[in-house]
């Protein structure tokens, strides 16, 4: 939540001045409750339920969302950094979907699809979050907020495929629509491609 705030407060992040003490009260208040070293971490605050992404979803628009999901997303710089570098400057001279296929074979994840139209739609399921409490049978249907939790995730993958992949993306959705169907299906997300 701090880095969220921090992130808020700048200009170009084009939250409205307005809102942010409502941001800066909730960030407040969990410090006071948790301690300054807890606050964001999701054993005790789950990011679909939680005052702080209630709020996020109450008072800014989803486009807001997505601009600051793009610098803040789940498990930005959460381990690989260095190889995904060393990835993207190796593979510079590859076409971007040759860079894709060697990105899911080398990280041993999931490939994006480039799209005709510039996009890339990643279908996305991770092990851990929302699916590990999804596979523990704690779910039935998808948790309130929900939407909110896979929006900042997308920023997430968005971070890890723009370092691999050497390009620059934008959220351009999040399609949560197959969790109604089943609670472990994946999620999709569609990335426009800038550069």
């Amino acid at each position: 939540m701090n880095s969220m705030v921090s992130a808020m407060k700048k200009k170009k992040s084009g939250i409205p001045e307005n809102v942010l003490p409502i941001f800066e009260g909730i960030l407040q208040r969990h410090k006071d409750e948790f301690g300054p070293h807890l606050v964001g971490y999701t054993s005790f605050h789950p990011e679909w339920n939680d005052e702080f992404c209630q709020a996020l979803n109450k008072h800014l628009t989803q486009a807001q969302r997505f601009k600051l999901y793009e610098t803040q997303g789940a498990c930005n710089g959460a381990g690989a950094d260095k190889e995904r570098k060393v990835f993207a400057v190796e593979h510079a001279h590859l076409a971007l979907d040759e860079r894709m296929a060697l990105f899911a074979e080398t990280f041993g994840r999931w490939k994006p699809v480039l799209n005709d139209d510039n996009t890339l739609t990643l279908t996305f399921k991770c092990s851990h979050g929302y699916y590990k409490r999804a596979r523990e049978g704690k779910y039935t249907s998808p948790p309130p907020n929900v939407e909110g939790y896979f929006e900042r995730c997308a920023g997430g993958r968005l971070y890890e495929l723009q370092k691999a992949l050497g390009i620059k993306l934008k959220i351009k959705s999040v399609d949560i629509s197959p969790l109604v169907e089943d609670v472990n299906n994946p999620v999709v997300f569609i990335f426009d491609i800038l550069s």
